[in-house]
Order: structure tokens, then sequence, then C-alpha cells
């Protein structure tokens, strides 16, 4: 995805996603993982009963913190930037410069969420939370980047039919 329109340059921190965007996108994503989390433990329960009630509760917990971050991963990975709640929120998750992120960023990215209190680091303006930061990614609103994109290539005809 080329965001640079002869002089004209997209402006990714305008297309930045609102914090609401964001919250919206976590409780989606969130509320998503969990179905899935319960359809695997019933399929695992299913296949070999008994083997999950010997887990203790802090073994539990890093294996669904683990099962997250791999689990998001893939759906922003297959998704190109997008997880559940992004479709919805019409958001996606690119690197700094607006190309696509690839399964590597997106488990960085995703892996890194699970860290505690990283969803405390989300409460900046604008919302700039450690998965972003130490990923090099940013989350876009897709209807800003069409407005932006329609700007640049508004001014680049203008431009033109001066020339």
């Amino acid at each position: 995805m080329d965001f640079n329109h002869n002089d004209q340059e997209i402006d990714l921190e305008y297309c930045r996603a609102g914090s609401g965007k964001r919250f919206a996108n976590y409780l989606i994503d969130l509320t998503v993982f969990y179905i899935i989390l319960f359809g695997i433990y019933i399929f695992i329960e299913f296949l070999s009963p008994g083997i999950l009630s010997g887990i203790n509760d802090l073994v539990d917990r890093l294996i669904a913190m683990f099962c997250y971050g791999f689990i998001m991963s893939l759906i922003e990975a297959v998704s190109r930037g997008k997880s559940i709640g992004k479709l919805i929120t019409r958001t996606k998750a690119v690197n700094l410069d607006g190309s696509e992120i690839d399964f590597q960023k997106a488990f960085t990215r995703n892996m890194i969420r699970v860290i505690p209190f990283n969803a405390l680091s989300a409460l900046s303006n604008p919302c700039d939370p450690w998965h972003d930061r130490w990923s090099d990614t940013m989350v876009i609103d897709e209807k800003k980047l069409a407005l932006q994109t329609q700007k640049v290539e508004l001014f680049d005809s203008v431009k033109n039919q001066i020339q």
C-alpha cells in the first residue's frame, strides 16, 4: 500500500484510531477470545475427560495468556491487521509507515498485549499502548484514511490542472 502521492503524503497521525474505538476493539476481541477458548476447553475435555481439572489457577492463567496472544496473532495475520473487533469498528493495525503487518509483527503485538497493565498504557491521548509502541505499529481508522487519501488525490488533481 503506497501512502505517498506525488508531493502529498497521508498523515497517519490524523488517521490514528481514537481511544473509544480501541476500547470497543478490546471488548469485542476479548469476548471473541473467551468464546474460542471455551470451545477449545470443551473440545479438550471431550477428548480427554478430567484432564483440565488437574490444572492449577496459575498454569491455567498462563495457558490462557499464551492462547490469547497466539489466537489474536493468527486472526490479525490472516486478516491483514484486523481482529474481529477491528473488522466491526473499521480499524486496522499497520506498521508505522502505513504498510500491512505480517505474522511476526502481529505475534509480537499480541504477546506484548498479555503483559499485565498493558491496558492501562492505552489511557494516553493519543492512544498509544505498549503493544503499539514496542512493536512499532499503530491502529488506524479506515474512514479517516479514506478521507486523507481523497484529500491527497484532490490536491494532486488540482495541482495537475494548474500545471
